[in-house]
């Protein structure tokens, strides 16, 4: 197993009055995708969301490349070359597929000054991108916001892609683009942490995998042990992958 890249340690985060993680330990190795699982409400999204500073750590150490992040702020962590995508997508409605693109290629202060190769490869693996360059990213339906949200965040080389549920709500076709995205940033040594209900996607493209129950990781290991392990999986997930 590589050396992590990332590492969190007895992380916990409270949300106002509530107390979500409760001790979170977690590590995510260099060029590998590790599936963070578990059920509704088990601390999954709440975990991405500490990881990035959007909402602070109450305790516990959270460190990437070896340097302690727990108290950075968000735009100083994405500096470090890690790309969130959240649940919700968060792109800009009212700004073209192109202004999105351009807003995260630190890069470029203009279109024209984009990785031509890099955009070359995205509208291969998301033909709508290019399709709806020029139109307003709110009027496009929700797998190619999906597709436009991920682009983004891949749009320029990062350190780690840290995405929630890239496949909710998808058609099949399009979550196999996804699937074939994320298979080829693999290929290039990408580090990534993907949230992720869909256990085909997760069977697919998975390295390392770790269960959240209840606020802590209840189970950390390889992808394949858990998928051919239908026991664990009751236990763990109460469902057979």
């Amino acid at each position: 197993m590589s050396e992590p890249l990332l590492t969190l340690e007895g992380v916990h985060t409270h949300i106002g009055a509530y107390h979500i993680l409760h001790g979170v330990d977690l590590a995510v190795p260099r060029g590998q995708l590790t599936l963070l699982l578990g059920r509704n409400g088990a601390g999954k999204t709440t975990t991405l969301r500490s990881i990035m500073g959007l909402w602070q750590a109450s305790q516990g150490c959270i460190r990437f490349g070896g340097q302690d992040i727990t108290a950075w702020h968000t735009p100083q962590i994405a500096a470090l070359g890690i790309a969130y995508v959240p649940e919700n997508m968060g792109i800009f409605a009212d700004l073209t597929v192109k202004e999105n693109l351009l807003l995260a290629a630190r890069s470029a202060s203009r279109a024209s000054q984009m990785d031509e190769a890099r955009l070359a490869w995205i509208f291969q693996l998301f033909p709508a991108v290019e399709k709806f360059w020029n139109h307003p990213a709110g009027k496009l339906s929700g797998g190619q916001k999906q597709m436009l949200a991920v682009a983004r965040a891949i749009v320029e080389p990062r350190e780690l892609l840290i995405v929630d549920e890239p496949s909710k709500g998808l058609a099949p076709a399009i979550v196999e683009n996804m699937i074939e995205a994320f298979r080829q940033l693999k290929d290039q040594g990408a580090t990534i942490l993907l949230v992720e209900q869909n256990i085909h996607f997760a069977k697919r493209l998975g390295d390392r995998v770790a269960v959240m129950d209840n606020g802590i990781v209840v189970h950390a290991g390889s992808m394949q042990a858990l998928a051919e392990d239908e026991e664990l999986q009751h236990t763990l997930l109460g469902l057979a992958l």
